[in-house]
């Protein structure tokens, strides 16, 4: 216990001597840091001179942030806004945001502080952070800074400067282009920011509503300009149909008329048959023109050319040229020249002959209805004295009709095989404007199956059928035929001789021939008979032994062309003409002899 007591007593003791010193020792820190401070207070660094201070981040707007950023030669010398205030900064005249500069360009403001003297009525409102200032003369404070004073009073001097050049009389047609750019971009502004946009719009539609006022005077009526677009629509369209009209008439007149190399080689060979000693006239191997057992072939045609390429090119694909017997006819006009020339060229070792219809004595007009019929004058006057073949308006449509092939009769001679060959019981029929490509031997070998004609069908979905050919509204017609009968090619055909007889074919071409005597059942052609004829008595071929169209279609398939026995240019493109397809041409001058002399000084497809 009196251990205790003592030790209060001595904590007392040290407690109270211990407390001046204590009081001493602040009063010296005091003392001391005040010095410190008075020291080193005039050289301070200005919160300008760092741009990521607290002074800047709370007193500054993003403008102004900017504005420092770009110009830090305003404020890159240490303590220079202290040294202004001091009256000890000097600035140079070059420096444009200088304070020097902006109090030379603009009187009216100045910078005041609390230290220096007011030289003018402005002053400065302490307590802000880049100062206040104020115009001198209307006491009106602006809170800013001296250099957006400055960019607000270049402002202020472009605005005045353009609206004095929007002004000017010049710039009127510039107004009105603007205007026009300024009317494109409306549609391009947000829907929901129309009221920002709502006077510039309003500008627009006023700017647009004075175009349309000038351009009104100016443009004619829109009624006027469509009835006059409608009638240079309705011209161009007669004028369209009119060109495609007279292309197709002359199309036709070029296909239907003899080349002129062609006739130069006809009146060659006729001249040289002429000179040809009658002995020299007559073909070898006479003895096959009726021997059954050989393959037998029927031509009829009136082109030199056309024939020796249906001749050459059935024996060069003929697998034993020996067995093949050609039966050409033709008329008076070119005997001469087809006899001479396959004098000139005998095809290896087949037979030809060469005959002239005009021989048949038994082809009369009392005998055949077709020559009694092209020999009326309702025939000649058809052909030659109506309008119809007077322009090419009102020919076009039936020129095809009036082909003068037609007219010959070497293109009806084709129903009255039988009695051209009466010894003969099977025989093939070619046009003069096919090529063969492979053997035809295995043809005699195809069982007819009691039908007469053996033909490739050409019908397709809606095309080539029997109502495409004859006037089904005729009873005549309707009665008898089914107008959806499928109909067949002419150009390879093979005939069964004995069912022809049997079925008295050449006498139902009478009949019907005879009811057509006015062209009301079909138009001219042998086609359209030929089906009615034959209906119901045509056997189906393969589509391999006869492909057509090399005449007018120029997308067949090359592979389709090269795997069938025979092409066909049925149509006006025929090789021999200058009309012909270039692609296919080749086909056909494979088997023409072109450095033939005769062929040569005619001058064939040059």
């Amino acid at each position: 216990m009196a251990r205790r007591v003592e030790g209060r007593n001595r904590f007392r003791d040290f407690f109270l001597c211990s407390l001046p010193v204590a009081f001493i020792m602040a009063f010296l820190y005091v003392l001391v840091s005040s010095s410190i401070f008075g020291f080193y207070a005039p050289h301070i660094h200005s919160p300008f001179d760092n741009k990521e201070s607290n002074f800047i981040d709370k007193n500054l707007g993003w403008r102004e942030k900017a504005a420092l950023e770009s110009f830090p030669s305003l404020f890159s010398k240490e303590a220079s806004m202290l040294d202004a205030l001091n009256g000890t900064a000097t600035t140079s005249d070059s420096d444009t945001f200088s304070i020097d500069a902006i109090r030379k360009k603009e009187p009216s403001l100045s910078w005041r502080v609390e230290d220096e003297v007011e030289s003018s009525e402005d002053k400065m409102v302490n307590n802000f952070g880049h100062g206040t200032w104020t115009r001198e003369g209307g006491g009106q404070v602006l809170n800013d800074t001296p250099e957006k004073l400055y960019q607000r009073r270049m402002r202020q001097e472009r605005r005045e400067k353009r609206a004095k050049d929007l002004m000017k009389k010049d710039n009127h047609q510039a107004l009105e282009k603007a205007a026009i750019q300024r009317s494109r971009s409306i549609d391009s502004v947000a829907p929901g920011n129309y009221s920002i946009w709502r006077n510039e719009v309003l500008d627009t539609i006023r700017d647009m509503g004075q175009l349309l006022a000038r351009a009104r005077k100016q443009l004619y009526d829109c009624n006027l300009v469509t009835n006059k677009l409608r009638a240079m629509l309705q011209t161009a369209e007669e004028e369209l149909v009119s060109t495609q009209t007279h292309t197709t008439f002359l199309n036709q007149l070029a296909s239907k008329s003899i080349p002129h190399a062609i006739h130069c080689l006809t009146m060659t060979l006729n001249l040289e048959y002429s000179l040809l000693p009658a002995p020299m006239r007559h073909f070898p191997r006479m003895e096959n023109l009726e021997n059954p057992d050989l393959y037998h072939y029927a031509l009829f045609s009136d082109n030199v050319l056309a024939a020796s390429v249906v001749v050459n090119s059935t024996v060069t694909n003929a697998n034993d040229p020996s067995l093949h017997v050609f039966h050409i006819v033709t008329d008076k006009l070119n005997f001469g020249a087809m006899s001479m020339w396959f004098l000139l060229n005998p095809p290896k070792e087949a037979t030809v002959h060469v005959q002239r219809f005009e021989d048949f004595s038994w082809l009369n007009s009392s005998y055949s209805p077709v020559l009694r019929q092209l020999e009326s004058e309702a025939m000649k006057k058809f052909y030659f004295k109506t309008e119809r073949s007077e322009s090419a308006e009102s020919g076009a449509e039936n020129l095809k009709y009036r082909y003068p092939k037609y007219l010959s009769m070497l293109n009806h001679l084709r129903f009255y095989i039988p009695k051209i060959f009466p010894k003969l019981d099977k025989i093939l029929f070619l046009d003069d404007d096919v090529v063969v490509q492979k053997d035809l031997a295995p043809l005699w070998s195809v069982d007819l199956k009691g039908k007469v004609n053996g033909a490739v069908e050409t019908c397709g979905v809606t095309f080539h059928r029997l109502k495409a050919y004859l006037n089904f509204s005729d009873q005549h017609v309707s009665e008898k035929f089914d107008p959806e009968y499928c109909g067949w090619a002419y150009g390879m055909n093979i005939f069964d001789l004995k069912e022809w007889r049997k079925h008295n074919i050449t006498e139902t071409y009478h009949f019907w021939q005879n009811l057509n005597e006015n062209r009301t059942l079909w138009k001219l052609g042998t086609l359209p008979p030929g089906l009615i004829t034959f209906y119901n008595l045509t056997l189906p071929l393969q589509k391999k032994w006869h492909l057509l169209g090399l005449g007018y279609n120029r997308e067949i398939d090359v592979k389709k062309i090269e795997r069938s026995a025979v092409i066909h240019f049925n149509g006006h493109s025929k090789p021999w003409t200058e009309l012909g397809i270039s692609k296919y041409q080749p086909y056909w001058t494979k088997y023409t002899n072109l450095e033939h002399p005769y062929i040569s000084s005619c001058r064939l497809l040059e």
